[in-house]
């Protein structure tokens, strides 16, 4: 099972990448995948089945539902990363898809919550800046070495510049507190260095370091994020997602709300006892 396709609530991680670069105005989608991930271009394909059986079962809230998140003709494209180097080469597997236009790149076992999604906070400070933005939100100043920090410059509209890129920084000498969250807008450069970019942590070839040569030659500006990524990726991300989402939807709010707090309850009753 890719880690792309774990389900929150309702809806597989992909799904709400989809949805937040659709909010944003993205008009064509990229899926660079890899080995044994076709179920995720077999699920944002039609399924004639399932919807001729929801017809005549009469489910229309849910043909409505699954026709909704269908993607129009044309719109989608994959691509293969053929072994796993890093998520710079990732990138670089979609340089002929892309073109030479400017792009949004999602990370999908990121998950945005918020009242809106984080890419069209980006978008709108693309459209005040240009150049390439990245959203950023706050981590524990302790804990800067588990994250890409970014130095903070002049405030421009709602966001920043970026001075700096560090990778995990010891929070002695992390530049600022603010971390890259798996969304970003870059100008299409990016592919040539990422063509002869040297690889780096973890011997695979990185983003970022892609990323610091470009700031030689173009700016970046940093999107604060005023909601909260979720990192599926991690157990305790996942599950965190799962009960954020479900508290935020109101038609099972009232439903899961109540036995969670009698599971809080009942965790700390044994500790006031003590």
């Amino acid at each position: 099972m890719p880690k792309e396709m774990l389900t929150v609530v309702d809806r597989p991680v992909v799904q709400y990448a989809v949805d937040e670069a659709l909010e944003a105005g993205i008009e064509h989608i990229v899926f660079v995948t890899g080995r044994n991930k076709h179920v995720i271009e077999d699920y944002f394909d039609i399924q004639p089945e399932l919807l001729d059986t929801l017809t005549q079962s009469g489910k229309r809230e849910q043909l409505a539902s699954l026709q909704k998140m269908q993607l129009p003709a044309g719109a989608v494209s994959f691509t293969r990363q053929q072994a796993p180097h890093g998520l710079g080469h990732a990138v670089w597997c979609a340089r002929d898809l892309v073109g030479d236009e400017p792009f949004a790149l999602l990370l999908p076992d990121m998950v945005s919550f918020g009242k809106r999604g984080c890419l069209a906070g980006a978008m709108e400070l693309y459209g005040q800046t240009g150049g390439n933005v990245i959203a950023v939100e706050q981590c524990d100043p302790t804990e800067t070495n588990k994250y890409g920090i970014v130095g903070k410059g002049q405030d421009v509209g709602a966001g920043f510049a970026v001075t700096e890129m560090v990778e995990k920084p010891a929070p002695a000498v992390a530049p600022s507190n603010y971390y890259i969250n798996g969304r970003y807008i870059l100008q299409p450069e990016v592919f040539e260095l990422l063509g002869t970019q040297e690889r780096g942590a973890g011997n695979e070839i990185q983003l970022t370091d892609a990323m610091k040569r470009l700031t030689g030659s173009q700016p970046f500006h940093a999107h604060p994020f005023d909601g909260r990524m979720f990192d599926c990726g991690s157990k305790e991300g996942f599950i965190q997602a799962n009960v954020a989402f479900a508290l935020g939807r109101a038609d099972i709010r009232d439903l899961v709300f109540g036995p969670i707090a009698e599971m809080i309850a009942a965790e700390e009753r044994p500790a006031e006892a003590a």
